[in-house]
């Protein structure tokens, strides 16, 4: 059983993360050149960045503002454009699709869930909603140059709730008590209650068509990243039952 687990895991997670790093560069990529290109303007603030993609809705992961005083002080190592950028971004959104399918699988065993095809698309598509579309609806992907809170504040924002939402489906999913399915509409309503973390000021160097372009295509990403890691999972599950591995 172990051992199906870590070469379905590694499997789903490996071929999601390549198509999806194979999309992302024809997609999200050049959405995010496009957004350096104002960041970088001279009428625009100076930024120190350090950006690669992830294979999920939040693909920027640090762009801080720093002093001009402090521009030049640090030299923290960043891939250079072209193929060398090209190849952590894909590294990145890889390890990311390995990480989600353990995870995902991990759950599934834990639920006993009969694990097919199909059972592994739903749990993608509710993997999706807990993971990216919630938290999305306060938390929108940012392009660099765009206005965040501070990065602590949202990661543990969207880890509250990516968690509670997840807990909220599986009440409204998988039981059928009235009670319990109200306690999970109230879970999945809890952080948004709370209210996602913003910044100070609302400044953006990047036009807001880009933005709003930008925030679609990465939940589309994100949506197909799930997908096929859900796919791959029942898959590759269901030719471990029939080999007798």
């Amino acid at each position: 059983m172990i051992t199906r687990i870590l070469s379905v895991g590694l499997l789903a997670g490996l071929l999601a993360g390549l198509a999806v790093a194979a999309l992302q560069h024809f997609t999200t990529t050049p959405l995010i050149l496009k957004a350096e290109s104002f960041e970088n303007a001279p009428s625009a603030p100076e930024k120190h960045a350090t950006s690669w993609m992830m294979g999920e809705a939040r693909l920027i992961l640090v762009h801080a503002n720093k002093p001009s005083s402090e521009a030049g002080a640090e030299n923290e190592w960043a891939p250079h454009d072209g193929w060398e950028r090209t190849a952590f971004t894909s590294l990145a959104t890889v390890a990311t699709g390995v990480g989600f399918a353990f995870i995902l699988l991990a759950l599934m065993v834990f639920a006993r869930e009969n694990i097919t095809l199909n059972t592994g698309i739903a749990w993608g598509a509710a993997a999706f909603v807990a993971a990216g579309l919630a938290p999305a609806f306060g938390l929108s992907p940012k392009l660099p140059g765009s206005a965040t809170a501070a990065l602590e504040i949202q990661q543990l924002w969207w880890l509250l709730t990516a968690v509670v939402t997840a807990i909220g489906l599986a009440c409204l999913l998988r039981t059928t008590s009235s009670i319990t399915r109200v306690a999970g509409v109230a879970l999945i309503a809890l952080p948004h209650i709370i209210g996602a973390p913003q910044p100070h000021e609302l400044t953006s160097a990047v036009p807001a068509e880009l933005a709003g372009h930008f925030a679609a295509t990465s939940l589309g990403v994100q949506a197909t990243l799930w997908a096929l890691i859900g796919a791959g999972i029942g898959i590759f599950w269901q030719w471990g039952e029939r080999s007798g591995s």
